[in-house]
C-alpha cells in the first residue's frame, strides 16, 4: 500500500518538474540566487575592510547593459547585406565595452593605489562578474525573438 502511495507522489513530483522546466522557473531560481551571490561578494569586500568604494564596482557593473539595451533598436533596415550593424548599435556596445572595463579596472587601481585591500580588490571583481554575467544571462534567457511577419 505504501509503495503505491510514494509511485504517485513521484510521478506528480515529475509533472511539476516538467511544468516548472518548461516554464524557466528554474532559471529564474538560478539567476537570482547567482545575482544575491554577486551582490554577497561586493557587499562582502566593503564591510569587511571597512572600505565602502569597492560599492561602485557593484554600480558599474549594473549599468554596464544599459547601453546595449538602449541602443539595440536603433538597427539599420533589413534589406542592407553589406553591414551587418549600425552606428548607434555600435555606440552602445562601445560604451558597454567601456562599462566593463572600468568595473574591472577600478578595484585594480584603487588596489594598487592602496586605497583598498588586495582581498577586496579580487572579491569585488569577483562579485562584479557574477552580478554582469546573471544580468547577461538573464537578458539571454527571456530574450523575445518576435518578428513583424508572423
Amino acid at each position: 500500500m505504501a509503495h503505491a502511495g510514494i509511485k504517485s507522489r513521484y510521478h506528480s513530483i515529475r509533472e511539476c518538474l516538467l511544468a516548472c522546466t518548461q516554464t524557466r522557473i528554474p532559471a529564474v531560481i538560478l539567476l537570482s540566487f547567482v545575482l544575491a551571490v554577486g551582490f554577497l561578494l561586493v557587499i562582502l569586500s566593503c564591510a569587511l575592510w571597512g572600505n565602502w568604494l569597492p560599492l561602485l564596482v557593484a554600480l558599474t557593473f549594473v549599468l554596464a547593459p544599459l547601453p546595449n539595451a538602449l541602443f539595440a533598436r536603433c538597427g539599420g533596415d533589413d534589406f542592407s547585406t553589406e553591414y551587418d550593424g549600425s552606428g548607434p548599435v555600435d555606440l552602445g556596445r562601445f560604451i558597454t565595452a567601456f562599462v566593463v572595463v572600468t568595473g574591472f579596472a577600478l578595484p585594480l587601481v584603487l588596489a594598487h593605489s592602496e586605497v583598498i585591500a588586495p582581498g577586496a580588490c579580487a572579491m569585488s571583481i569577483a562579485g562584479g562578474a557574477l552580478v554582469y554575467g546573471t544580468i547577461m544571462a538573464y537578458s539571454a534567457t527571456f530574450k523575445e525573438e518576435s518578428s513583424d511577419f508572423e
